[in-house]
């Protein structure tokens, strides 16, 4: 989620590794018929979906570069997408609201969902919470999310997702699924 040019910037100390990470997750997804679903969020050029009362997004609203075909809204080419991934746009932090997330997942009978992302404490947290209250199994890739903090990203990681969640690594994650497939 948020695996988009401009997002992957912001984590410029960790955006080789998670990418080459995330790039090796997403074929294994592919090869043992797990649906990619990339997440991106992207604006009306005109910012009418972006409330002045939004403190997140509000500054974004004078800018044309997070709009729909912007270079920095799409997703890094280094995880796709592919013939056959799906891409959902979202409006705000939760990869939920402002998209139709819900309404693929449901299309897909999907009922577990494996969250990577960037931010740890943006988009993978708000996604994580308002997933949970939806009833997914949830599975968080530890080493698939990066954020500007890494004290908050460990404390999300060892404290909070726990409660919700079960936190494994990419490898752990692959590994699993190469053994359920033999």
């Amino acid at each position: 989620m948020d695996v988009q040019n401009g997002i992957v910037a912001r984590v410029p100390s960790e955006a080789e590794a998670l990418l080459a990470r995330l790039g090796e997750l997403t074929a294994s997804a592919r090869s043992t018929g797990v649906p990619v679903v990339h997440v991106r969020v992207a604006f009306r050029p005109d910012g009418a979906d972006i409330s002045s009362h939004n403190k997140a997004f509000s500054a974004i609203a004078a800018s044309t570069s997070m709009g729909l075909d912007d270079p920095a809204t799409q997703i890094h080419p280094a995880v796709g997408p592919e013939t056959g991934d799906v891409v959902v746009v979202k409006k705000r932090v939760s990869a939920f609201t402002g998209s139709d997330l819900e309404v693929v997942l449901r299309s897909l009978d999907v009922t577990s969902l494996v969250l990577t992302g960037i931010a740890t404490s943006g988009v993978v947290l708000s996604t994580l919470r308002q997933a949970a209250d939806l009833d997914y199994e949830l599975t968080v890739l530890e080493d698939g999310c990066a954020d500007a903090d890494p004290e908050v990203h460990r404390v999300l990681m060892e404290k909070v997702f726990p409660r919700q969640a079960s936190v494994i690594t990419t490898r752990e994650w692959i590994t699993g699924r190469a053994q359920a497939v033999d």
